[in-house]
Parts: structure tokens; C-alpha cells; sequence
């Protein structure tokens, strides 16, 4: 399988490592991402031995979340782009978050708006003291998408994940400890040591009791994945239709303060 924006490595005890691979640009969702992240989770389904993932990125930050240059040359176009990138990342994210083992996420620098998504929907997150984790999506006028509404009130609660995407808030570590988004903070030097340790740990346990406890949370949901996933994707595409979603991705690009109509 070939592949330029992740990677996937095994090893010989049944753990798999997703390794994000564009560090040199901030690991950003573009048309390349999502399809190797749905490959990639297609094909952690059908590996036999599997007793746990870790989840992690090269370069300074673990991911900038959409790659607005990729939007910008298009924003006159955002709606069915938004689709097609959507049907690939968001059948890629279901598989992966619904994996019957156990997901530790390792994040450095900066993780924002998707990227948030990504790793909060993994079962433990280990960040490193100097992260930064923030909610982009109404900085440039989109609404969001890759899960945010389901995995971040799972992990912060209904009032505190809309106030975080809302005011496009960014937390440091600490807060996001303190939030629920993450669940361990260390050294920036620890960071790959402890995140691999604690992966090695849940996947020598028992990890079809594991795998029953992530359905069962799962299912205590109100509202299905699926579903969600789906009115995510569908609402981004109406929601780039306007003026508002033009304006914020051209505004970031030409570095510029955006003057949103709320059209």
C-alpha cells in the first residue's frame, strides 16, 4: 500500500503504530490524508494479533488540523470538497476510534481543529507539557467536522466543548488536563517514551475486556457515531457555501483579520 501522509508499523506483540507523516507541514487533512487515514484504518481492521495502537506524528506539531492552502485556490468550491474529503475521513475515524483495542494518542506542539478530534477520540491521550490544543473551526466561519461534537462532550462535557469550539479557544496542556481532553502530561523530552509505555502496558493486558468496555461506553452514547459523523459532514458543506467560509480561509492565507457578514 502506498502511502504519503501516514505510516503503519506492527510489531511482533500485536502493536501497531499510526504514524503521521508530513511533519514537515504540520501534518494538515487534505485530499492525500484522508485517504490514507481511511486505508490505513481499513487495514488495522483486518490485521489479525492486534492488541493495541498508537497513535503519533513526526515534526514540531501533531497536526495543524485542514490545510487551508489546499481550501484557498477552491473556496469558491468549499461544498463539494468538503464532501469528498469527508466520506473518506470520516469512514476512516469511525474504524479507527471503534478498533475493539485499546488507542493511545502521543501529541507535541500544536493540535488544532481536526487534529484535536483525531486524538481525543483514541482511549488515552499523553501530551507534552508544551502542547497546545485548540479549536479553529469558527476562527475561519466553518462549523466542525471529524467527530468534534461526539468526542469532545464524551471527553469534556456538553457546556465545555461548545464554549472550546465556539470562542475558538486554545489550551494549554495543563488546561486541557484539567478539561478532560487529555488524560497525562509530561516532559516534552518524555513524551515518546512515556506514550509507547503506556500503549505496551494496555496492549499486554486483556484487551477483548478492553475491546467490550470501548463498545459498551460507546453504546451509552445518545447519539450514534454514525449518525453524527454524518450531519457533521453535510452541515460543513452547506456552511462553506457562504460568504462567511470564503472569507475566513482567505483571511488566513493573506494573514489578515477576517470581517465576517454571517452570510
Amino acid at each position: 500500500m502506498q502511502l504519503t501522509a501516514a505510516r503503519l508499523e506492527i510489531d511482533d506483540a500485536g502493536l501497531a503504530t499510526l504514524t503521521l507523516t508530513q511533519g514537515e507541514r504540520g501534518n494538515p487533512f487534505d485530499g492525500v490524508f484522508v485517504k490514507d487515514m481511511r486505508e490505513i484504518c481499513l487495514q488495522l481492521w483486518e490485521t489479525t494479533g492486534l492488541r493495541g495502537l498508537l497513535l503519533r506524528a513526526e515534526g514540531p506539531n501533531f497536526s495543524v488540523g485542514g490545510d487551508l492552502k489546499s481550501f484557498y485556490p477552491q473556496r469558491d468550491q468549499l461544498a463539494p470538497l468538503v464532501r469528498r474529503w469527508t466520506a473518506d475521513l470520516h469512514m476512516g475515524l469511525q474504524r479507527l476510534w471503534q478498533l475493539p483495542v485499546p488507542i493511545v494518542a502521543e501529541v507535541q506542539g500544536f493540535a488544532m481543529g481536526g487534529g484535536v478530534a483525531l486524538f481525543a477520540g483514541c482511549d488515552m491521550v499523553v501530551a507534552a507539557r508544551s502542547a497546545k490544543i485548540g479549536s479553529a473551526f469558527t476562527q475561519i466561519g466553518f462549523s466542525c467536522d471529524s467527530g468534534s461534537t461526539v468526542v469532545l462532550t464524551a471527553r469534556m462535557g456538553t457546556a465545555r466543548a461548545k464554549r472550546f469550539v465556539m470562542l475558538g479557544q486554545v489550551l494549554g496542556s495543563q488546561e486541557a488536563l484539567q478539561a478532560g481532553l487529555v488524560d497525562l502530561v509530561v516532559e516534552d523530552a518524555q513524551l515518546t517514551a512515556e506514550a509507547l509505555a503506556l500503549a505496551q502496558r494496555l496492549a499486554r493486558g486483556p484487551t477483548v475486556a478492553y475491546g467490550e468496555v470501548k463498545r459498551l461506553f460507546a453504546r451509552a452514547s445518545a447519539i450514534e457515531l454514525e449518525a453524527m459523523l454524518e450531519d457533521e459532514a453535510l452541515t460543513l458543506a452547506r456552511v462553506a457555501r457562504t460568504q462567511d467560509a470564503q472569507e475566513g480561509i482567505a483571511s488566513q492565507v493573506e494573514k489578515r483579520k477576517p470581517v465576517f457578514k454571517g452570510q
